[in-house]
């Protein structure tokens, strides 16, 4: 089991919400809400909008890429600090037909210079159905920082 870098559960939301969705436009603008970011592990949720979606009706390829890169990316930060994404690669498995994606990251190997971190994307409906939707692996770069300044 990785150690986190937060004091608390409740310390590595309360940063997650401020840094990691407050400051990143494209993640405030989707409201991408921290479940769990604690450990190497991570929990995110996204409730989807019409202006998300494709022609089709489900949730957009970027936004189900979305879900997976900032799973992957917030449970190697849980770890390490302050990241970028060096990779992914995402398997799109189902349609995104639902109300909302759930995402969950989990770190397989923690080193000084790459994490490497598998995410699974969920999509689930009204009616409380889940469905498996889109599987990644990424590769995450710690900046050397705990915070980066703007």
């Amino acid at each position: 089991m990785a150690v986190s870098r937060f004091e608390s559960p409740e310390a590595s939301i309360a940063y997650m919400k401020e840094v990691a969705v407050g400051r990143s436009g494209f993640s405030n603008w989707l409201q991408v809400e921290p479940v769990t970011v604690w450990e190497g592990q991570s929990e995110l949720l996204l409730e989807l909008r019409p202006e998300m979606t494709q022609h089709h009706g489900f949730a957009h390829g970027a936004i189900v890429g979305l879900m997976a890169d900032n799973a992957c990316a917030w449970a190697a930060a849980s770890v390490v600090g302050d990241v970028v994404t060096g990779s992914y690669t995402i398997n799109f498995l189902a349609p995104a037909i639902g109300s909302r994606l759930r995402s969950k990251g989990a770190v397989i190997k923690s080193g000084k210079r790459q994490v490497v971190v598998r995410a699974e994307v969920w999509s689930e409906s009204e009616d409380g159905v889940e469905k498996l939707v889109a599987s990644a692996q990424g590769t995450i770069v710690p900046t050397g920082q705990i915070e980066q300044e703007r």
